[in-house]
């Protein structure tokens, strides 16, 4: 047990700190223009609603049923949109913006896309944890899984900070603490969950991460991606993101 324990936490740790992969792909580009923000926005849109309909709720259907699962996953929603409801922004396009607007937006955007991942990694923290502690394949298989759909989220997060700052340090940051809540969770899944984890709440907390996922997309990722005035790059982005998304999992099974 021992033994599981040390490699449920290296393994949830290298696994959520992959982020820090798609932060370098993100900051590789010196000055993102409108068609990459697009794109890259675009396909962060498409990444978050493919793991959230595809994985996240469909893992909260089978360990709590249906109807419980989307309870959980418009419970989700419905928690995200208060939060983003009391944060004042503005909703003109892209190109209606001033400078500073635009940044502000942007910075606005890229923390509650690291919190929507933190949120997200801190469950599949526990999954690795737990996965790990009943079978070490099952966990590596898990947190290999985990780490792809992490290399995008990481992409997800620093572009827009980047894009707003300037900086690459602050745009690494928050790429990097939005990693970091995945070995935070499996940490409290060792100290304090590890006697009451059961499927039946790690179904709840996933459902409930797929709700928050899929509004950041709607809300947030979706409408700035589209407001760069691009044509079909948003879109196109979305539909690659979908796409590179599934077939992450059609490998992994």
């Amino acid at each position: 047990m021992g033994k599981n324990v040390g490699l449920a936490l290296l393994l949830t740790t290298l696994a959520g700190l992959s982020t820090t992969l798609g932060s370098l792909l993100g900051l590789a580009v010196r000055k993102p223009g409108p068609r990459f923000m697009s794109i890259t926005l675009g396909f962060s849109a498409g990444v978050m609603v493919s793991v959230s309909f595809v994985e996240l709720l469909q893992e909260g259907i089978q360990s709590i049923g249906f109807a419980y699962a989307h309870l959980g996953f418009f419970a989700g929603i419905i928690v995200i949109f208060f939060i983003d409801y009391l944060l004042p922004h503005q909703w003109a396009g892209h190109q209606d913006l001033s400078q500073s607007q635009t940044e502000g937006k942007l910075l606005r955007m890229g923390v509650l896309v690291a919190l929507g991942v933190g949120i997200h990694n801190f469950p599949e923290g526990m999954a690795t944890f737990a996965g790990t502690l009943q079978d070490p394949s099952l966990g590596v298989a898990i947190a290999v899984a985990i780490a792809i759909h992490n290399i995008p989220e990481g992409l997800a997060v620093s572009a827009p900070v980047y894009a707003a700052t300037g900086s690459r340090n602050k745009a690494f940051l928050w790429s990097f603490l939005s990693g970091v809540a995945e070995p935070v969770g499996a940490g409290v899944a060792a100290v304090f969950l590890l006697p009451f984890l059961t499927p039946g709440l790690l179904g709840w907390l996933l459902a409930f991460v797929a709700g928050v996922m899929v509004f950041i997309a709607f809300d947030e990722l979706i409408p700035t991606s589209r407001s760069y005035g691009q044509e079909h790059a948003a879109i196109l982005g979305a539909i690659l993101g979908m796409a590179v998304m599934s077939l992450s999992l059609w490998m992994l099974q």
